[in-house]
């Protein structure tokens, strides 16, 4: 009987030491292991709006369907914007045409009028020999009519002839100061060419700016990802910014939410084990990545006010950004931003106490 009693008290410290192992044991690993019920899948969504106004015309997908990088979203109307493009065109072919006869003239003028000045200065020299000849003539006659060598009919014609050559001399003198003014004709032709070129680069712009409004008929994706949350129907007449739906990425993280108090031990490269309450069966795995420099509460709506004299110490949870690694693309397609999650941080060392 004694020796049955003591058989069972060994019996006893060794299951009594078993236990106590186990629980040594799972003490350890829990130690070396930081989990949170505050996670979810994240992701970026892109609101895809228009930058032009009008009606649409074709709609192309459909909500979650799945599309690729420059897949066709919708189309919007583009009569009006195919109109404008070709006024556009015209504009700028007419000022293209002005502007090459404002050249031409300015080149013109350059050319011209030095050739014109040179012209006029001997056109002086030939008028006022010709009139030095009539006022000479004149002088003569003057003294024969003096002395009754010649008639007066004969002066007269003599003082006559001076006269007009005195009048051609003044028109050369004239036509010689205009032709000195070619350089500021020259002047107003540059500055016509130079408005012109100007007219010329609006027109441009014009042009690049209806060209460009017509690609925006059609909303492009800009990645690849699925559709959610589509809002508009062919008819529809939307406006430059109107909220068309959004555009969900394949690139997906896990934002979780830790206490401030777990944070001690958790570094980027850490492994992490994640799993996804809506698959239980789903088994993730991820990185560490880094960790929000603030708290959740910090970045919030509306911040607590500490200093207002009724603070209370509350335990503040820091967003910490899991990468996943080697995710599936069916994984993928189950997945979405939002999506509760359980990760659980494998520490590389023994947290500090």
């Amino acid at each position: 009987m004694k020796r049955k009693k003591v058989a069972y008290g060994l019996l006893g410290l060794l299951i009594l030491g078993v236990i106590s192992l186990i629980g040594w044991n799972f003490y350890q690993q829990q130690k070396m292991h930081v989990s949170t019920d505050d996670a979810a899948i994240d992701g970026q969504a892109i609101v895809l709006r228009p930058k032009i106004q009008g009606y649409v015309k074709n709609v192309y997908v459909k909500d979650n369907e799945v599309v690729k990088a420059g897949d066709v979203i919708l189309e919007i109307d583009s009569t009006d914007y195919c109109l404008k493009v070709k006024a556009a065109e015209a504009k700028l072919a007419m000022t293209q045409a002005a502007l090459a006869a404002g050249q031409s003239d300015a080149s013109r003028e350059k050319t011209a009028a030095p050739a014109k000045a040179a012209a006029a200065q001997k056109k002086i020299g030939s008028a006022r020999a010709a009139w030095d000849k009539a006022v000479a003539d004149r002088n003569r006659m003057e003294m024969l009519v003096a002395g009754g060598a010649c008639s007066q009919e004969e002066y007269e014609h003599t003082v006559s002839a001076e006269n007009a050559a005195k009048a051609v001399l003044d028109s050369t003198i004239a036509d010689a100061e205009s032709a000195n003014t070619a350089s500021d004709a020259i002047a107003a032709a540059e500055n016509t060419s130079a408005k012109l070129e100007a007219d010329v680069k609006q027109a441009e712009a014009e042009l690049e700016q209806t060209q460009q409004d017509l690609q925006n008929t059609k909303i492009i994706a800009p990645t690849d990802g699925r559709i959610t949350k589509r809002s508009v129907e062919t008819g529809s007449y939307v406006s430059s910014g109107t909220q068309l739906c959004s555009l969900v990425t394949p690139d997906l993280w896990v934002t979780a939410n830790f206490k401030e108090s777990q944070l001690n031990g958790i570094h980027p490269g850490d492994k992490v084990d994640i799993a996804v309450d809506a698959f239980p069966e789903m088994h993730l795995i991820g990185t560490v990545d880094s960790f929000q420099a603030g708290t959740g509460a910090y970045f919030s709506l509306f911040p607590a006010e500490n200093a207002t004299g009724n603070f209370v110490k509350t335990t503040q949870r820091v967003p910490v950004k899991i990468c996943l690694q080697n995710i599936s693309d069916e994984e993928k397609a189950l997945l979405g931003p939002g999506m509760s999650v359980v990760p659980t941080v494998h520490l590389q060392k023994e947290p500090k106490s």
